[in-house]
């Protein structure tokens, strides 16, 4: 059975930086996509965004209001998710969430994944 567990959140000054991580248990060698969601305070799930994926091939996209301060990698040797944030704004506050094997994909996009971690939280004060 594949589980997530992310870390690295916390609390940060607008202007900060962080890094989250998302450790891999359980998953096929073979492996999948995987994204890094967020969750805005006072959202349910139905309003968690894509924040930033990479597919197998390795390629990450991006969600407009991230591009140029956030990065995803991955470390296959020991099976690790990662996104540094850096410039983070108090907008960028909200539950961060890793992701698993994309179950539908269009447009090289992919919103639906098979497993979840239970998120870490950031937050970002002005």
């Amino acid at each position: 059975q594949v589980q997530l567990a992310e870390s690295g959140g916390g609390s940060v000054q607008s202007g900060g930086s962080l890094k989250l991580s998302c450790a891999v248990s359980g998953a096929a060698s073979s492996g999948a996509w995987m994204a890094w969601f967020r969750q805005g305070p006072g959202q349910g799930r139905e309003g968690r965004e894509v924040v930033a994926q990479i597919t197998l091939d390795g390629t990450a996209t991006y969600t407009e209001s991230v591009k140029g301060r956030f990065t995803i990698s991955q470390d296959n040797t020991n099976n690790t998710l990662y996104l540094h944030m850096n410039s983070l704004k108090p907008e960028d506050t909200a539950m961060y969430y890793c992701a698993y094997e994309c179950l539908f994909a269009a447009a090289g996009r992919c919103p639906v994944y098979a497993h979840w971690g239970k998120g870490t939280q950031v937050t970002v004060s002005s």
